[in-house]
């Protein structure tokens, strides 16, 4: 007689199973890092750049190489599920991590929902009934109810997910990156400007550096199932630098081809990459439309994956209620905090549009990376270490000093109103942990991650 269904629910870091390797991994980062945003970005960028605006996917890659490096480097030490959140709790303690988890999971949701509103969007390009109404409704509730059933029945059911969709968006993406570069007319790129133009290019640059950093954002997201990972110490640091290697490549030969190709018919447009497929091939218009699709369904299927890990941490810890750590002893997941997510993001979702929730998204993940930098400098600083050989920064603080100073001028660029949201947010979620301490009864779990000590079940 099968009993499985009748077990108890698991609870805590040891009720999850470490089946994920590197190109899983790999996979992942690249899944939720190339979602919507390369797919409205190329439109966004052009309007306030003009034709300069390639170089801000490459002053976005020099900013976020030296981030995947602090990843890297606190990612191969600190072995438990949490991602950011843990990392920050282990270098600097509770109060740090709760902050760092908060904010990681407000910028994850709203990329979430942002994304779902640019999933219906691209649907309403190709079939109008989906742009508004009832239709986009059902659109968007069904697309949760199938990705929160794809993750609910095993790690390896949504890890395989997440590995075909990250197939089947990257082949039609670099083949129109590769082909597309032999009808690019060069004349409309313009590399040199905000080197040699005046304060208002550098002014624009810097508002578009939030857009890009949301577009290559992603790594923190996909690395908070460490306590799913078969070696961290070793696969984390070649998943996250291989992974964002591709990405830049793969976003600057975009922006090149969509600009080159439609010059200034790029500017509005709603669907650019697909609009710029059809002018070079016709049925290459719908056959993006759908590389979008899958694109955008491979980045929401990834979000609720790592983000749900990211609930069932602060409820594993204490900060949540029990029920987010709960895990099912048959498939091993944390079904409450994948309902959790999917429903706040569908809410989301309905109400938002991509850019707004984007700007929010963007703004919460430059902290986010600041606290990263800290920690990976801290951890290395102390030693840290889980029970593989860790990835050591070069230069000690110099490249988190570097993340800082950058994200920093990111920041900068925000308008006062934005500033305001965020500043409300941090004392909200100050006031929050407050309140959930007092009322905790569980002691954190945030000196645990040092050593692995969870092993699959036989």
């Amino acid at each position: 007689m099968n009993t499985t269904a009748s077990r108890p629910p698991l609870h805590g870091e040891a009720a999850l199973v470490r089946v994920l390797g590197p190109f899983a991994l790999g996979a992942a980062i690249i899944n939720i890092i190339v979602g919507a945003g390369i797919f409205m970005l190329p439109a966004l960028l052009i309007a306030r750049m003009g034709e300069a605006a390639p170089v801000a996917f490459i002053a976005g890659a020099l900013a976020i190489v030296p981030v995947a490096l602090c990843f890297a480097a606190v990612g191969s030490r600190v072995v438990a599920t949490g991602g950011p959140y843990m990392y920050a709790a282990t270098a600097f303690g509770p109060f740090a991590g709760f902050i760092a988890g908060a904010l990681m999971w407000i910028s994850n949701v709203s990329s979430s929902a942002g994304v779902a509103a640019a999933l219906a969007e691209q649907a309403g390009n190709a079939w109008p009934v989906f742009g508004e109404g009832i239709a986009r409704t059902l659109l968007l509730v069904t697309t949760y109810a199938a990705l929160f059933a794809l993750n609910a029945f095993g790690v390896k059911l949504g890890s395989r997910t997440i590995n075909v969709l990250a197939t089947l968006k990257l082949l039609p993406l670099f083949a129109f990156a590769l082909i597309g570069l032999a009808f690019v007319d060069w004349g409309r790129i313009d590399w040199a400007t905000p080197l040699t133009s005046d304060a208002a290019t550098w002014s624009a640059l810097g508002a578009s550096m939030v857009f890009v950093v949301f577009a290559y954002s992603g790594m923190e997201t996909a690395l908070i199932p460490a306590g799913e990972l078969r070696d961290p110490s070793r696969h984390v640091p070649r998943a996250t630098l291989g992974a964002i290697a591709l990405v830049v490549a793969l976003y600057v030969g975009i922006q090149v081809v969509c600009q080159g190709v439609l010059g200034p018919a790029l500017e509005g447009s709603t669907a650019p990459i697909a609009q710029t497929a059809g002018a070079l091939w016709t049925p290459g218009r719908g056959l993006l439309l759908a590389t979008a699709a899958v694109s955008m369904t491979g980045f929401l299927m990834g979000n609720l994956f790592a983000s749900s890990r990211l609930l069932f941490a602060l409820g594993r810890d204490g900060y949540l209620p029990r029920a987010f750590d709960r895990v099912d002893a048959r498939y091993r997941v944390p079904r409450v905090a994948l309902a959790a997510h999917a429903g706040i993001a569908l809410v989301l979702a309905l109400a938002g549009s991509f850019e707004a929730l984007a700007l929010v998204s963007g703004g919460a993940i430059c902290l986010l990376f600041i606290a990263v930098a800290l920690s990976a400098w801290r951890a290395q600083a102390r030693g840290l270490r889980g029970a593989g050989e860790p990835f050591v920064l070069p230069g000690g603080p110099a490249i988190p000093l570097l993340v800082i100073v950058t994200m920093a001028a990111i920041l900068a660029t925000l308008s006062a109103r934005e500033w305001g949201a965020i500043g409300v947010s941090l004392v909200v979620l100050g006031a929050i942990y407050a309140a959930l301490v007092g009322l905790r009864r569980r002691k954190p779990a945030v000196d645990v991650p040092i050593t692995d000590r969870s092993r699959p079940p036989r």
